[in-house]
């Protein structure tokens, strides 16, 4: 996730200080992991200095200023290519897991209890998603369905692989 592109977009309805702004990305986006202010402060300065953002105000208070930012017109067009521009799939076409199999049987270790200790770890944090999306509102339901969809993906790849272990072996082996 862009955190820069995030909080521009964050600002789009109004400027605000950096409090607000984590405030908002962590309701918003920071269910599993909230943004740390000092993240939010170093981004800021960032953003500031490439003229996508300016200082709207500086208010004293009782510790350090507090600066409201405002997105500038450069800013609003940044997030908007950003918004437009497709993510790049990622296909894991080299994933850890496929690693692990291929060293176990290299090294001949079990790479069916490989398998079946990480499908045991799939199942866990499905049921995890699952009861976290029953109780959650549109947000987290539709947060859940994207990883739960990819767990899913990765447990049928984990059945394949555990059906074909004895011709990955033969082909290792060679």
């Amino acid at each position: 996730m862009s955190i820069g592109h995030t909080l521009l977009g964050l600002l789009e309805s109004g400027p605000r200080h950096g409090y607000d702004l984590k405030r908002a990305f962590d309701e918003h986006f920071g269910h599993d992991r909230p943004l740390h202010y000092g993240q939010v402060y170093s981004t800021m300065s960032r953003l500031l200095k490439n003229g996508l953002v300016e200082v709207d105000g500086v208010e004293a208070g009782a510790g350090p200023e507090r600066k409201r930012y405002a997105i500038t017109d450069a800013g609003v067009t940044d997030v908007a290519q950003w918004l437009a521009r497709p993510e790049k799939p990622e296909p894991y076409l080299q994933s850890t897991l496929y690693t692990k199999v291929v060293l176990a049987l290299l090294t001949e270790r079990d790479a069916a209890e490989l398998l079946d200790t990480q499908r045991t770890e799939h199942l866990r944090l499905m049921r995890g998603l699952t009861e976290r999306k029953r109780k959650g509102d549109l947000a987290d339901q539709l947060i859940c369905d994207h990883a739960l969809f990819h767990l899913e993906a990765d447990l049928r790849w984990l059945e394949l692989t555990a059906a074909r272990l004895d011709k990955l072996a033969a082909v290792i082996a060679r």
